[in-house]
């Protein structure tokens, strides 16, 4: 599983009561289909040598693979020297997985699109087919570790497998075109090139063998099966197939969602410290927890008791959780007995503190296998109206409660 908020369970696969997903394989591809030769040998050798060589130059497309320090060498080919990676992750790739978990530099993680490979491969070793998120080909790599294998890499924007394959990045018409720009026809004698099973939205079987001659087989939905499934002569057992989405799952990706959450905190905070200064309002560390445990709810709290939490929609998860929340906020600080503008407050606080944890635990769907895209669509339809409804009474109690604090 990957972090963003992008990719929703294929309504195709068949969700189990824990979250798990059985998916399918075979799926139409997103994208048109162009015109595309298959692959001929028209490539001359590349004469330069070690990390940063050009793969191929010829009429199918050239293509230069930049040095990096999980590059170790290279293997000699027909079509050119291929670029050998390390299956080891270093500090700096530790490093890279941590800021990316965090939402640094995350749109601009991505590799070379390209032909690599891992050990001595031959003309008979695996292909092997990725993305070019670089989270994602460091997990992929770091499996490979004793194997010999060609790894094709495509160019999914910077995108997860299964994100990309949901948008038609990773689909029929990259994997085909690549597959050529490579002149993958001219490194392996075989015609097999194995998939990760969450590409299965993108890719058309069929039309891959038709315009390029490989055919397609499935691997497993996770990267740690890869050599049982080779070993066990390219077949997945029931249990590779299920797409699990266990508290680990769940945990890792809470970083970047609360990273966005406070991003949209410092902007309340902006407002509320203008109203303070202007003497319109009166806010300060009550309201800075108060919203701070609104966003902690919905981004933290809510994809890790997902399982346990009353309901299905996302949305009413995150108010549930934002509504004992403003219970809690209430009694920490006493009911204003007396006071309009403190019950005013009050109000204000069961209007906004659920809706605000509501839509940031509606936003974690796209990183959930317990939702589809059409169940993500209906659910944003109902529940979007009554968080801005809500948002918007909890925004008028509170300025009518400052109304009457300072003029009455």
């Amino acid at each position: 599983m990957q972090n963003q908020t992008c990719c929703s369970a294929s309504s195709e696969g068949r969700e189990k009561r824990d979250g798990s997903l059985q998916t399918e394989t075979g799926f139409a591809p997103k994208r048109k289909l162009m015109p595309i030769q298959t692959s001929r040998s028209c490539c001359s050798t590349a004469n330069s040598t070690g990390a940063g060589i050009a793969q191929k130059s010829c009429g199918c497309g050239s293509q230069t693979i930049k040095p990096e320090k999980w590059i170790s060498g290279s293997v000699s080919t027909p079509v050119g020297d291929v670029p050998r990676v390390l299956t080891s992750l270093s500090a700096a790739d530790i490093f890279g997985v941590w800021k990316c978990r965090w939402g640094i530099g995350r749109m601009n993680y991505a590799i070379t699109p390209g032909l690599y490979c891992v050990g001595n491969p031959d003309a008979q070793s695996p292909v092997l087919v990725t993305a070019n998120y670089k989270l994602t080909f460091d997990q992929f790599r770091k499996e490979l570790a004793g194997l010999d294998a060609w790894i094709v890499v495509l160019d999914s924007d910077g995108i997860n497998v299964w994100c990309a394959a949901g948008k038609g990045t990773f689909g029929t018409e990259e994997l085909v075109s690549r597959l050529q720009t490579v002149g993958l026809a001219d490194v392996v004698s075989h015609r097999t090139i194995i998939l990760p099973q969450l590409g299965a939205p993108g890719i058309s079987g069929f039309l891959v063998t038709k315009q390029s001659g490989f055919k397609v087989v499935y691997g497993p939905v996770r990267a740690s099966d890869i050599k049982n499934f080779l070993d066990a002569g390219m077949k997945a057992t029931d249990a590779m197939r299920v797409v699990r989405f266990t508290l680990r799952d769940r945990i890792v990706l809470t970083p970047i969602e609360f990273v966005g959450g406070l991003k949209t905190l410092l902007f309340i905070f902006g407002i509320l410290f203008v109203l303070t200064a202007t003497g319109f309002g009166h806010y300060g560390l009550i309201d800075l927890y108060a919203f701070l445990g609104a966003v902690v709810g919905g981004t933290v709290l809510a994809p890790v008791l997902l399982p346990w939490i009353p309901g299905r929609a996302f949305s009413f998860k995150g108010f549930f959780l934002g509504f004992l929340w403003a219970v809690g906020v209430a009694l920490i600080n006493g009911i204003p007995v007396g006071s309009l503008s403190g019950w005013l407050k009050v109000a204000a606080c069961f209007m906004l503190l659920p809706a605000l944890s509501a839509f940031y635990a509606m936003n974690f769907t796209g990183s959930s296998t317990y939702t589809s895209l059409s169940g993500v669509d209906k659910e944003m339809r109902i529940a979007l109206p009554i968080m801005i409804i809500s948002s918007g009474i909890g925004v008028i109690l509170l300025l009518t409660g400052d109304l009457i604090q300072r003029f009455i």
